[in-house]
């Protein structure tokens, strides 16, 4: 690949997306060896023609030759372009830019509960402006997912649990929301929607390890097995949202609230 050279992207070294993709830039040869450091690191005071408060949002990158800079899906078409030069005359083409630049805002607005760090919100940290809009928007794309998926894999398990419909799934996943809503906003109302985000992060994750499953139905006939199947699943998120609770400085009681709603509407599914 061809070195996209004397160029700095500025990461968010607490976003373990963005320390994949970066470093993939690096590895792969996309960007010299200097290519990438972290937001936290940098001397702000010796980088004043970078916009710190817009490069929480939309990632920087720094032309080291004239120091001028790119933000968010610019920034990392110039490194893809530079490389794959036959793919500049499509991202000139506006329907496809747009729908790149809103795709990058979707993710690095929410790649706090797509991914978070070790930390909320660590001192000097690369934490992006909360949007209403794209938190939202995400929260609904992961409930349909879920309820899309589940629909489908609870037909497997039939007749042990009874073909589920996609208004079922739905209202089961709105619940939940109401649910465990309750609880935070009792422990933390600042943290209500970040949970909300994390909380479908974990939900969508389970969808996705379920959907490689749905592959098997003309193999494997047993219900059991694929109500095992989602026991497994459904453990690892247990363990997945105990540690995102964690992380929110929320009480570990909202861990075991989120089983408690698993038990509460299996009568309904049963």
């Amino acid at each position: 690949m061809k070195t996209l050279a004397d160029h700095t992207i500025i990461y968010d070294k607490e976003c373990p997306l963005c320390c994949a993709y970066t470093g993939a830039f690096v590895k792969t040869g996309m960007l010299d060896t200097n290519g990438r450091e972290a937001y936290s690191e940098m001397d702000q005071s010796n980088t004043s023609q970078v916009d710190w408060n817009r490069a929480r949002n939309e990632i920087a990158m720094i032309n080291r030759k004239d120091n001028t800079v790119k933000y968010g899906i610019d920034s990392l078409l110039a490194i893809v372009e530079h490389s794959f030069p036959f793919l500049k005359q499509a991202f000139e083409f506006r329907l496809l830019y747009f729908s790149l630049r809103q795709l990058y805002f979707f993710i690095s607005y929410n790649r706090k509960v797509i991914a978070p760090g070790k930390v909320f919100e660590a001192d000097s940290a690369c934490t992006p402006d909360f949007s209403t809009r794209y938190r939202w928007a995400y929260i609904v794309f992961a409930w349909l997912v879920t309820s899309f998926v589940l629909v489908h894999y609870f037909r497997l398990a039939a007749p042990v649990i009874q073909e589920s419909g996609f208004a079922r799934e739905f209202m089961v996943c709105a619940g939940q929301l109401v649910f465990q809503g309750a609880f935070v906003f009792q422990a933390r109302k600042d943290r209500l929607v970040h949970y909300f985000g994390n909380m479908m992060t974990v939900s969508l994750m389970g969808a996705l390890a379920l959907s490689p499953v749905l592959l098997l139905k003309e193999i494997i006939n047993s219900p059991w097995v694929y109500i095992g199947y989602f026991m497994v699943v459904v453990g690892f998120m247990f363990f997945e949202h105990k540690r995102r609770v964690r992380i929110l400085n929320l009480p570990v009681l909202i861990s075991f609230t989120w089983i408690l709603y698993r038990f509460i509407v299996l009568p309904f599914i049963l």
